[in-house]
Order: structure tokens, then C-alpha cells, then sequence
């Protein structure tokens, strides 16, 4: 009786700790936030570490560390600058485009129709903390607008680079923000405009920083001065 218990007792920890392995080896096949195929991107949480959506920026001090590697340098010249030079929206998969991925992944209960259009959903704004729940009041702001990354470098890219930085959904460089805060920035530079909400401040520079520092794009010494500043509200 004694041995055929603990055979038993055996049996069972062998099964359980069988159990376990599938169970991990299950989860650990699924990337986080990962679709399969042509798969619509998933819904998102809205906004996420400090009222800032989307792809996290880098650390403060690593932030601090880049900002003072860029490149101060004249701006460039806004002659043969278009839209057009900086191909957007590029298809996500799914019949999404970039605009429909970023308002899907930056919003709350966010519903699409058959062509990936949002129906329905909820936003907060984080340049100005507006809540929107029209999608079509949403636009989809460059961090470093288009005509900003041209100045600082993008003229002499080619238009598959260009393409890259206006549809980068890897780096915080796109946000889904109110209508009124995107047309009052345009493209001005951190020195000429910064976000109305204060608290916003931190985040921002250091999505600019870090968009500017992957694609080595220049800024100027006032445009360095004011990303420091704003960077300092982070605090250590």
C-alpha cells in the first residue's frame, strides 16, 4: 500500500509538472500585442505611462543622452518640399491603413467596419487631454511633422525613406490628437510650440528626441534648448 502511494503521488507530480510545460509552452508562442496574418491591429488601451499612447519613449536619462548626440545644424531649404514626397497612408494589413491602426491602438472599445474605418470608440488627446469620440475629429499628428524632418535632413532621402518616418508605427513619431492641436502646432519645431498640456511636456520631447536620433535628422540650438527644457520636467 505504501509503495503504490507513493507511485501514485509520483504519477501525479509528473502529470502536473507535464501540464505546467504545455501551458508555458503555449503562452510563450504568442507574441504580446501580435496578429497572425492580415489581422486587424488590435484595440488599445488609450493612453498609457503618463497620459502618452502609443510605442513607449525611451528613458530620461537615455533620452538626455541622445538629445545631446544630435547635430546642430542650419535648417534646410523648403524647396521641392511636398506632401506627396512623404507616401501616406501606408497599408497595415487587414484593409487597414496607418491612420486606422493608430486611432485602433491609441483609443478604448474601439469598433471598426469591413474597410477598418472606426465606427465607434473613445480617445483622449494627449497634447491637450480633449476627449473625442468621433473619430472623424481625430487627426493623426506627426511628432516631427513631415516639413520639420525635410529642414532637418529628410530632402536628400528617397521617398521610400520618406515613407518610412510618415508611417512609423514602431516609434513614438505618430499620435492620435485632437483636430484643434494638431492644426495649432503645424510644423513648428519644440522652440515654437509645445504641447498645451504641461504634463505632456516630457513625453513629447522625448518623442521627438528619439524619432530624430533614429533617422539622424539634425535640429537647430534653439529647437536643442527647448527639447532640454522640456525634458527636464521629467524630472531624474
Amino acid at each position: 500500500m505504501r509503495t503504490s502511494s507513493l507511485l501514485a503521488r509520483r504519477a501525479t507530480a509528473v502529470g502536473g509538472a507535464a501540464l505546467t510545460a504545455v501551458l508555458l509552452a503555449s503562452c510563450a508562442s504568442v507574441a504580446p500585442g501580435s496578429a497572425g496574418g492580415d489581422a486587424q491591429p488590435p484595440s488599445g488601451g488609450g493612453a498609457g505611462a503618463g497620459g502618452w499612447p502609443g510605442p513607449a519613449t525611451s528613458a530620461t536619462s537615455q533620452a538626455r543622452t541622445e538629445l545631446a548626440a544630435l547635430q546642430v545644424a542650419p535648417q534646410h531649404a523648403m524647396s521641392g518640399y511636398s506632401r506627396d514626397r512623404f507616401p501616406l497612408w501606408a497599408p497595415q494589413g487587414g484593409n487597414c491603413d496607418t491612420r486606422e491602426a493608430v486611432l485602433k491602438r491609441d483609443g478604448k472599445n474601439v469598433a471598426t467596419d469591413g474597410q477598418c474605418k472606426a465606427t465607434s470608440g473613445s480617445w483622449t488627446s494627449p497634447y491637450d487631454g480633449q476627449a473625442v469620440t468621433d473619430a472623424s475629429k481625430l487627426d493623426i499628428d506627426h511628432v516631427v511633422p513631415l516639413a520639420a524632418a525635410w529642414r532637418a535632413g529628410a530632402d536628400t532621402w528617397s521617398d521610400e525613406q520618406r515613407k518610412a518616418l510618415a508611417n512609423d508605427l514602431t516609434r513614438p513619431q505618430l499620435q492620435a490628437v485632437s483636430a484643434s492641436s494638431n492644426r495649432g502646432k503645424g510644423d513648428q519645431g519644440p522652440d515654437q510650440w509645445k504641447p498645451p498640456l504641461k504634463e505632456a511636456w516630457c513625453s513629447y520631447a522625448k518623442a521627438w528626441t528619439d524619432v530624430k536620433a533614429f533617422y539622424k535628422l539634425t535640429v537647430t540650438d534653439a529647437e536643442k534648448s527647448a527639447l532640454g527644457q522640456m525634458i527636464d520636467t521629467c524630472g531624474a
